[in-house]
């Protein structure tokens, strides 16, 4: 179980409308952080887990670290097949970039997922597991 985790991205504001797009997607939110950050989550009154996504260096990247370079993954939870696919369009229309589109995974048993690259490339999937999936 995550507490949080976070990614650096290069461009604020686009990177902003992108992930106010899929959080409304996945019934979630967005929260400034500072001038130089946002947050990403459930809501203001259950802030853990969080995504943190923001222009700043970290003190804990070593040299030679930027934004883009060492792609990350986050999946996130959708309570069913139309948030993925709704998760997915608002993606695309908000810059991101297909990495895979909407569908059950061989191999994965009773699972619905769809990845997108967000505007840095970091590969972001929301996806439905269980019955829910079927």
């Amino acid at each position: 179980m995550l507490d949080h985790t976070g990614i650096v991205v290069t461009d604020l504001a686009k990177a902003r409308r992108f992930y106010d797009a899929i959080a409304k997607a996945l019934g979630l939110g967005t929260t400034t952080n500072s001038d130089e950050s946002f947050l990403f989550g459930k809501s203001a009154e259950e802030p853990i887990p969080y995504l943190w996504i923001g222009t700043l260096r970290p003190s804990y990247w070593v040299e030679g670290s930027r934004a883009g370079i060492n792609q990350m993954h986050v999946a996130f939870v959708a309570e069913s097949k139309a948030m993925v696919d709704e998760f997915h369009r608002a993606a695309i229309a908000a810059g991101g970039v297909d990495h895979g589109k909407p569908g059950p995974r061989e191999g994965a048993g009773d699972y619905y997922g769809a990845f997108v690259l967000d505007p840095d490339g970091n590969n972001i999937e929301a996806c439905v597991r269980g019955a829910a999936a079927r």
